[in-house]
């Protein structure tokens, strides 16, 4: 089996997904919130697999938040959608044990 058959198996997507919902998170530049996700995907994933499956999916722009440090100063923090946090724990969870 091939890496991206592998991310894109049904069970390391479910254990993507259930990843995501349960570290909650705020919404990425596009909106979307974990809780309106599932409908998301129900709607748009045969489309996404087509492009991840094709090789032209792109993420979306991250989202920028300036966060105070406990010790003073601020950092930037990255925040992706939720639909690429989606995409990059499947990933990970295939990739993640080959490194």
């Amino acid at each position: 089996m091939g890496l991206m058959s592998a991310v894109l198996e049904r069970s390391n997507l479910h254990r993507a997904y259930d990843r995501v919902v349960r570290n909650k998170g705020a919404a990425g530049v596009d909106g979307m919130t974990v809780a309106e996700f599932k409908g998301y995907l129900k709607v748009h994933w045969p489309e996404i697999r087509a492009q991840l499956e094709a090789g032209g999916y792109r993420p979306a722009p991250v989202g920028k938040v300036d966060i105070p440090k406990p010790g003073g100063g601020r950092r930037m923090l990255g925040i992706p959608t939720v639909l690429d946090r989606f995409i990059q724990q499947a990933l990970h969870q295939v990739l993640s044990p080959l490194f």
